[in-house]
C-alpha cells in the first residue's frame, strides 16, 4: 500500500507539471469546448496505456542501443508540437473583432480528429516511454508472484489518474473560455498563447 501512494504521488507530481498533454488539453477546452478536450484525453490515456505495454516488453532499451530510433521518434514529435502550434496561431490571427459565442472559436474538427490529437501527441514523445520504462520498475516487486498483474495495476493507475487529471484541465479551460466570453482579443490572446507554448515545447524537444 505504501509503495502504492508513493507511485500515486510522484504520478500527481508528473500530471501537475505543465507539458504538452496538459497544453492541448486547456488549449482544445478553451478553444472548442470541452468535450472535445475529453475526447484529446481519452487519446492521451490510450497513449499512456501503449507506453506501458511499450515499457514491459522493453522498448525503451531499443531506444538505448539504437539511438537514432529515439531521435527519430523525438524529432517527430517535436514537428508534430510545431504543427499544433501553428494550428492555435492560425486560428488566433484569424478571429474576426466582433464578439465571439463562448463556445468554441476553432471550428470543431470532430471528436475523432481531436482523439488523434491527444494519441499522436503522446505517442510521438519517447520521454513517455522513458519515464514508464524507469518510474514502473521501481514499484514492480520480481520476488512476488504475478509480475504481469503487478504491471496491470500500475498501468490502470497511472492511465487513470492521467484521465481525471485531464478532464479537471477540461473543466478548467471550459471556465477560463467561459469568463472571457464575449471577447474576441481576449480569445485571440490566448490562442496565440497556447501556440507560443507548445512551439516552445516543440523546439524543445527538437533541440533536446
Amino acid at each position: 500500500m505504501a509503495d502504492l501512494l508513493l507511485f500515486l504521488t510522484a504520478l500527481v507530481a508528473i500530471y501537475l507539471t505543465p507539458g504538452p498533454d496538459m497544453l492541448l488539453v486547456l488549449g482544445t477546452s478553451v478553444s472548442s469546448g470541452p468535450r472535445n478536450a475529453m475526447a484529446v484525453a481519452v487519446g492521451l490515456a490510450i497513449a499512456r496505456g501503449c507506453h506501458v505495454l511499450l515499457a514491459a516488453v522493453g522498448l525503451a532499451t531499443l531506444f538505448a542501443t539504437h539511438p537514432w530510433t529515439y531521435h527519430t521518434v523525438r524529432l517527430l514529435g517535436a514537428a508534430y508540437l510545431l504543427y499544433l502550434g501553428w494550428q492555435f496561431f492560425r486560428t488566433g490571427h484569424s478571429l474576426p473583432d466582433q464578439p465571439q459565442s463562448a463556445a468554441g472559436n476553432l471550428p470543431s474538427v470532430g471528436y475523432l480528429a481531436d482523439f488523434q490529437r491527444g494519441l499522436a501527441t503522446n505517442l510521438l514523445n519517447p520521454k513517455s516511454l522513458i519515464f514508464c520504462s524507469v518510474l514502473l520498475p521501481q514499484f514492480i516487486h520480481p520476488e512476488r508472484s504475478g509480475i504481469a498483474g503487478q504491471f496491470a495495476i500500475l498501468a490502470l493507475i497511472l492511465v487513470l489518474t492521467g484521465l481525471i487529471f485531464d478532464f479537471t484541465y477540461a473543466v478548467l479551460g471550459r471556465a477560463l473560455s467561459a469568463a472571457t466570453s464575449g471577447n474576441a482579443r481576449y480569445h485571440r490572446v490566448q490562442n496565440n498563447l497556447f501556440g507560443c507554448l507548445l512551439t516552445g515545447i516543440g523546439l524543445k524537444v527538437a533541440l533536446s
